[in-house]
């Protein structure tokens, strides 16, 4: 017999080889229809494999983020069996779950292309296939006869993965007629999958590498229920409606041009204002918060990198290395080791901690062109980043007040945020500095987390290099996760720029390091704000936040006037003089997405008033001038 714990810590005593379909079953019938894996110890199962140990077990089905990989998994090979059948000769190159949905890179035979005017009849396929409710059935390899396997198929794409696998477990599965080299974990069959969606079709080359052949790549996702289905595709169109690519471009936000290059995007007047106008929010919260803003170089010394780990750590996402008069220089990848060295510029004592420097530092990464995304995936941006240097005795209130900072900024703009505790996982080779720091910052980060009383999950193997981390995962307007705001513990760089400081015994000590940044990357931030609201800024951010609309050219005096009056109390306005009628210079107002239009016509001039319109909602009204005024006083802050 074995014991398998449930999440509700009950044990359970079952026979050696019991399944994960035995012990839903077990628990009751409704669990057993609609569940899709099992987590044994951590480690993903199929339902229909055996269990020989004593564990820990969770049933998962697709409401778990689990179940969902497992679910968008099996159908990426349905569809690679569908492409099969459809399209002898295919190959086919990795096909992983994703956030939403699942991908397959495959190489179509001969000049065959797809389009998504294909995607239908895929589709079709799919489900004529899902249909036979056949079983994914795990099939264990030895390495030779998995090479055999795919060198008799002809699929190069496989036979090049499974040099990376010589000294792994090696796993096939099979649904129907479709075979594949894959770790799992499935669906127990086809019958599950009732309503797959294919969504687009791009270009990928084969193992990111630009030099390597272009594939092509299918995106898709699936259901087990309709409704959830039509929910995604009607979230799918608002996606496409609130697009901060498509906003960007409607309210000249900022633009992206070859001439400049991919991925460097180039910041227009309205983006300037709004980017400006968050930078000083946050700027000003720093001030009250004691910290002092540096500027660094947008290059460093190689030597300055290789000190501090980032090369060759992130060698793969840094630029190349610029070679001047016999040194070596690299784009700035990350502002932090500049900030040690402006604190190693000359002696700290323990009363000159904590030092809190901080800067709007624009750094650069490789990122290959086919995962450029507007703002949101970019090769130039800048961090809102801040290097807290303190004794331990300060570091759990300094993490504190980082921590408050970053939750006032997503609660300023309404944002629905979750907390990720970044830890380190048993890679070794991924990490520096000595174990025993990295376990004391851990306990350190839970602690703090644990005191403020913050609702969080664990994430191993998402620290940096250099130690662990708070992340603050976003969810935007449509439901999707971005990772932004961070603070970090580091007790490796320290060491590692031999920092010190004085302390009050005289001797020389070691500060501790936190690195933060609430917004993280402007360019990302950014784009989740864009879509957030639609392009519906807040006034107090809005690059222009009024409209004025003078009816007639008798109108202008006075139109003129008071856009001057607006100006002086620190207000973005644009007057509206041209000879247009005065419902064209509404919708365009609107099409603008300016948060209020006053329109000025003869009887608001003799009341000293505008007829306010408020964007999206139409005419409020007349008020007075020093109502309007008074409004726009209160809503023009934070």
């Amino acid at each position: 017999m074995i014991s398998l714990t449930l999440p509700n810590g009950d044990v359970r005593q079952y026979p050696v080889g019991t399944t994960g379909m035995d012990v839903a079953k077990s628990i009751s019938d409704g669990l057993a229809r609609v569940a899709v894996g099992i987590i044994v110890n951590e480690k993903p199962y199929d339902l229909s494999r055996p269990i020989d140990l004593d564990a820990s077990i969770r049933i998962v089905t697709f409401d778990n983020d689990e179940g969902k990989e497992i679910f968008w998994h099996s159908t990426a090979h349905l569809m690679a069996e569908a492409l099969e059948a459809l399209y002898p000769g295919v190959k086919f190159g990795i096909g992983p779950p994703i956030e939403a949905g699942f991908y397959y890179d495959v190489d179509l035979p001969g000049d065959t292309k797809l389009s998504v005017d294909d995607l239908p009849k895929i589709e079709a396929k799919m489900t004529e296939l899902a249909k036979r409710d056949v079983p994914y059935q795990r099939i264990e390899k030895t390495w030779d006869d998995a090479v055999a396997y795919f060198t008799a198929k002809g699929d190069q794409y496989k036979i090049e993965l499974l040099e990376g696998l010589k000294d792994s477990e090696i796993t096939f599965y099979q649904q129907g007629e479709f075979t594949d080299l894959c770790r799992g974990t499935h669906v127990p069959s086809t019958g599950h999958i009732k309503y797959p969606k294919l969504l687009s079709v791009a270009g990928a080359y084969w193992r990111g590498d630009e030099k390597r052949k272009q594939l092509t790549r299918i995106y898709g996702i699936a259901f087990p229920k309709k409704a959830q289905l039509d929910e995604y595709i009607t979230q799918r169109e608002e996606a496409e409606r609130r697009d901060h690519r498509k906003l960007g471009k409607e309210l000249e936000l900022y633009m992206i041009t070859p001439m400049v290059g991919g991925g460097l995007p180039v910041w227009l007047p309205n983006g300037t204002t709004l980017r400006r106008r968050l930078e000083a929010f946050l700027r000003d919260e720093q001030v009250r918060r004691g910290y002092q803003e540096v500027i660094t170089p947008h290059i460093g010394n190689l030597e300055l990198y290789k000190t501090s780990g980032h090369y060759p750590y992130y060698a793969d996402s840094q630029y190349d290395p610029i070679t001047v008069e016999d040194e070596q220089y690299l784009l700035k990848p990350m502002n932090c080791p500049h900030h040690h060295q402006i604190y190693a510029n000359k002696p700290r004592s323990y009363r000159d901690l904590p030092l809190r420097f901080s800067e709007f530092g624009t750094v650069y990464r490789y990122e290959q062109s086919g995962e450029l995304n507007g703002l949101s995936r970019v090769r130039g941006f800048t961090q809102d980043d801040a290097h807290i240097y303190c004794t331990h005795d300060q570091l759990k209130d300094e993490i504190k007040n980082v921590v408050e900072l970053t939750q006032h900024v997503f609660r300023t703009f309404g944002m629905d945020v979750s907390t990720r505790l970044s830890f380190r996982d048993d890679n070794a080779a991924k990490y520096g500095g000595d174990l025993e720091y990295w376990e004391r910052a851990q306990r350190e980060i839970k602690e703090v987390a644990d005191e403020m009383g913050l609702e969080y999950f664990i994430g191993e193997g998402e620290a940096a290099f250099y130690g662990p981390k708070i992340d603050f995962i976003v969810r935007d307007a449509i439901g999707r996760k971005w990772q932004l705001g961070t603070v970090q513990v580091d007790y490796v760089m320290p060491d590692r720029f031999n920092l010190e400081y004085v302390g009050a015994d005289n001797t020389k000590h070691r500060p501790v390091i936190i690195h933060r940044a609430p917004f993280g990357s402007m360019e990302r931030f950014i784009s989740i704000l864009i879509e957030h609201y639609a392009g519906n800024f807040p006034f107090w951010i809005a690059p222009t936040q009024v409209s004025i609309l003078p009816i007639a050219d008798a109108h202008h005096s006075f139109a003129s006037d008071l856009t001057a009056e607006f100006e002086a109390m620190g207000l973005r306005v644009h007057c509206d003089l041209r000879n247009e009628k005065i419902n064209r210079k509404v919708a365009e107002s609107e099409q603008k997405k300016i948060p209020y239009a006053l329109v000025i016509g003869s009887k608001e001039i003799e009341n000293d008033a505008a007829a306010v319109r408020i964007h999206g909602e139409g005419d409020k009204g007349q008020m007075k001038i020093s109502e309007v005024k008074a409004l726009f006083t209160r809503l023009n802050q934070p």
